[in-house]
């Protein structure tokens, strides 16, 4: 009886009222101790509210049940599924919403609704993989922000894959904390892509020359990238590397010239099938017969085996000393490989020494910097400490303790 007395009512009253009525009666649902048949009989009335052409009507139905873990699914779920206004306000909230329920929602919504599903406060692995499919990049990004989203590595991937070329995306996924080693470099590697089509694209260098500056600074990023690594995050950054051939030998000696053990322990493992503690031991002893065999083993080109054992003998004399491991090319360790390649033969040591001086003036350009910056910061402490003791002076004689 008084279903039908509120929809007969509900006919001819205002959309306001009708809003106003029907949050009046979701909050006596929710809060309110009603009899069995009467809680059955104001689910009807939300079920036959659910066809109310009023937006504003659903919306305030939706805003009463967002939150609540006692409404009923039934309603929850047509809410869910109304225009985007509406049904974000469930999507983003609701605790009556089942991992599959959100997988169909977000397959189904469009951009506003997939962003509330996105920023739901807790998201499984499942619901996270079924965003990284279909959602738009603005939902990707508030996703990869959520802190309380669980992401599979496979679906960061299929997010890097399907929108990698948006810089907002590529900075969410850098910025999650638990975006793995092989993901980051490739964020790196689409950074680098974007701006080489921008470079040559803008004629500001040859497409030759933009190429060569991109594989460098990739290589440099990628190394760097691997500093602290763990075993598992190194190795799988390696397989990742071979897998879309950016593992070279160029990268690899760079990787020895800058002291990034962990990644050319795990790059060599890889390439000979033999186990990392195997390979430090050989590379540990770059002149013995045993490392000659790891290396042929490795197929790394044969005439840059002597920059290699000159490179990892620095490496060990430099453990030995006690200096510690850096990110940048040692331009001490490219001078020694350097003279150790001086007596190779003209057509052997041709481009290893055009790489190796390359990779000599970019070690004096970084060490340059550094020095500058410390010569900067040494001047500014000394400006800063002679401003102090003007002021000091200038209190004294302003005491009359010291004449002008």
């Amino acid at each position: 009886m008084i279903v039908r007395r509120f929809l007969l009512w509900a006919r001819t009253a205002s959309a306001g009222d009708r809003a106003e009525a029907l949050s009046a009666l979701a909050r006596s649902y929710l809060y309110s101790d009603l009899s069995p048949q009467d809680r059955e009989d104001a689910e009807t009335a939300f079920v036959a509210m659910l066809d109310d052409p009023s937006p504003i009507v659903r919306r305030a139905l939706a805003e009463c049940f967002a939150n609540a873990a006692e409404a009923p699914r039934t309603v929850v779920l047509a809410l869910a599924s109304d225009q985007s206004e509406i049904a974000a306000l469930v999507l983003a909230r609701s605790p009556m919403l089942s991992d599959a329920d959100l997988v169909d929602c977000a397959a189904l919504g469009d951009a506003f609704a997939q962003t509330a599903i996105a920023l739901r406060p807790r998201l499984s692995a499942a619901v996270s993989g079924a965003l990284a499919e279909v959602a738009d990049p603005q939902a990707l990004v508030e996703l990869l922000g959520n802190p309380g989203a669980e992401i599979a590595r496979a679906s960061l991937a299929r997010i890097l894959e399907r929108c990698g070329e948006d810089g907002a995306v590529r900075e969410a996924l850098i910025a999650r904390p638990d975006c793995p080693l092989d993901i980051r470099q490739a964020v790196a590697v689409a950074v680098a892509r974007s701006l080489q089509d921008f470079v040559v694209g803008r004629g500001w260098l040859s497409p030759e020359r933009s190429e060569r500056v991109t594989r460098e600074a990739r290589e440099k990023t990628t190394v760097a990238l691997s500093a602290g690594a763990a075993h598992e995050d190194a190795r799988r950054l390696v397989v990742h590397l071979r897998e879309t051939g950016q593992l070279t030998a160029a990268m690899l000696l760079r990787a020895v010239l800058s002291r990034a053990m962990p990644f050319v322990e795990a790059a060599l493992a890889d390439l000979t099938g033999l186990p990392p503690s195997r390979v430090a031991r050989l590379a540990a002893e770059p002149h013995a017969p045993g490392f000659a065999a790891l290396y042929a083993r490795s197929g790394l080109p044969e005439g840059l085996r002597p920059a290699f054992v000159a490179a990892l003998s620095a490496v060990r004399e430099a453990s030995l000393d006690g200096r510690a491991a850096g990110l940048a090319l040692s331009r001490r360790m490219i001078e020694r490989v350097l003279s150790a390649c001086a007596s190779l033969p003209p057509e052997e040591a041709g481009r290893l020494l055009v790489l190796l001086r390359r990779y000599e003036i970019e070690a004096a350009r970084e060490e340059a910097r550094e020095r500058t910056e410390a010569l900067a910061d040494e001047a500014a402490l000394d400006a800063a400490i002679g401003h102090v003791e003007r002021g000091i002076l200038a209190a004294i004689r302003a005491r009359g303790f010291l004449a002008a």
